[in-house]
């Protein structure tokens, strides 16, 4: 516990959900039901804890809070997302990297500030020393967000609680890297940093009835993670949250509260969702396979994958090399993402012996762990540093192991972009090549 406390780098990578209604309140859309099937949708960034916060839109009246361990599907059932009213609420659904499993850590944290309750759902990770003189109750850097976010602003606030300063006061001493959204009183911010390595988007829901989308009002708004989210509960995609960006979502829609700009010039330091860019992710890891079978051609009988999220990537190969796909590996559906278990032991477990049955493997290479979010071990334990592709391929018993480039992957992505200026946005490779977009101190 007090070697954690002493680490300066804290990790949190989650997936957080937002939703509030438009019009008339109190509200006749389900708020909870909304928000937990966002966060079913969003299981895949985490599995091990959940909780969702309502309101009824007043900052002084309690919330109604739910938390629990494990997978949401078992953490809530119709009595208790009965029981959380409100017109307005957000979720968690949490993935730790430190600060174990325990229930303290679950989110979304409430706090009580002098100018009433606070809520706050958080993905990603401080680059911040909490050797602040602030005492934490848990062991997430989450909890850090909420004592920072509460402090008043340098330049003082002169009409009362100043929340975009606040924010702004935090972002400018935060950099990177986190994706937040926020519940005070009747309305919800939304923060991405300024370097956008979070993802973070909006949706319009639009339920089921007589209204056109193009004339009439949304019946609310969302605020998730990923786009995905929005497929279940009938929202339509609006927007990414732009880096830096503070978005305020109230009943009568959504404005923008303020851009901070990063402290360092250059591109944006992006990692991926289900839509970012204007282009789906899926896209995205076609192309990657396609430009992957040109650095790196192989004869070999048919491509395939280690299901799911390489399989467009195998696809690609697949169609740019002429040799034909076949899945040989079936994933259960029933079972959890072994990627985000928190040990490797369970991990381990969860994969199995998927690789004694390849023969030719093509993949990406990892060499620096990740200090913005993602639990990605040390430099000492990442294979890549301690093993060139031709010994890696003998000892997983593949006959050759080729890496995609760097380059090729930054081609393969920015292809897509629909941008007028695609040099403009940048991403994240520092996993890759160990130059970050922040100094790590």
């Amino acid at each position: 516990m007090a070697d954690e406390y002493e680490d300066d780098t804290l990790r949190d990578a989650c997936g957080v959900f937002g939703c509030i209604a438009s019009d008339k309140w109190p509200t006749q859309l389900d708020i909870s039901h909304i928000i937990c099937l966002g966060l079913v949708a969003l299981q895949h960034r985490g599995q091990e804890s959940a909780g969702i916060v309502t309101s009824l839109g007043d900052e002084f009246t309690p919330m109604s809070v739910h938390k629990g361990s494990g997978l949401v599907s078992t953490i809530f059932n119709d009595d208790i997302l009965a029981k959380l009213k409100g017109n307005l609420g957000i979720g968690h659904t949490r993935y730790s990297t430190a600060g174990g499993t325990d229930m303290v850590n679950a989110q979304p944290f409430v706090i009580h500030t002098m100018h009433g309750l606070l809520a706050l759902a958080h993905n990603g990770e401080l680059k911040i020393s909490i050797k602040k003189g602030v005492g934490l109750s848990t062991q997430s850097d989450s909890e850090l967000i909420t004592q920072l976010i509460s402090l008043p602003p340098p330049d003082g606030e002169k009409n009362g609680a100043d929340w975009t300063a606040r924010i702004k006061n935090f972002m400018r001493m935060t950099p990177t890297a986190y994706s937040l959204v926020l519940l005070h009183g009747d309305r919800i911010f939304g923060v991405r940093d300024p370097y956008g390595n979070r993802p973070l988007c909006l949706g319009k829901l639009m339920l089921p009835g007589e209204h056109t989308k193009t004339s009439d009002k949304p019946d609310g708004w969302v605020i998730s993670s990923e786009s995905c989210a929005f497929q279940s509960i009938g929202a339509e995609y609006f927007r990414e949250v732009a880096p830096g960006e503070i978005v305020e979502l109230r009943k009568e829609g959504i404005r923008t509260l303020g851009i901070c700009p990063r402290q360092k010039c250059g591109p944006s330091s992006h990692v991926a969702d289900s839509i970012l860019e204007g282009q789906m992710v899926y896209s995205v890891r076609h192309r990657c396979g396609k430009q992957l079978a040109i650095e790196a051609p192989v004869e070999a009988d048919l491509v395939s994958t280690v299901p799911e999220s390489a399989t467009p990537a195998a696809i690609g190969f697949a169609q740019e090399s002429g040799i034909p796909f076949l899945e040989v590996l079936c994933k259960n559906r029933y079972v959890g993402r072994t990627f985000i278990q928190p040990t490797t032991r369970l991990r381990q477990l969860g994969v199995g012996k998927s690789s004694d049955r390849a023969r030719e493997d093509r993949v990406s290479s990892i060499g620096s762990p990740c200090h913005m979010g993602i639990n990605i071990p040390t430099k000492n334990e990442l294979v890549a540093n301690s093993m060139n592709p031709e010994q890696l391929a003998q000892l997983v018993g593949a006959n050759s192991l080729m890496y995609l480039t760097v380059e090729g992957l930054q081609k393969a992505v920015r292809e897509g972009i629909k941008d007028s200026a695609p040099e403009n946005v940048g991403h994240c490779t520092a996993c890759l090549t160990g130059v970050y977009p922040v100094d790590l101190q």
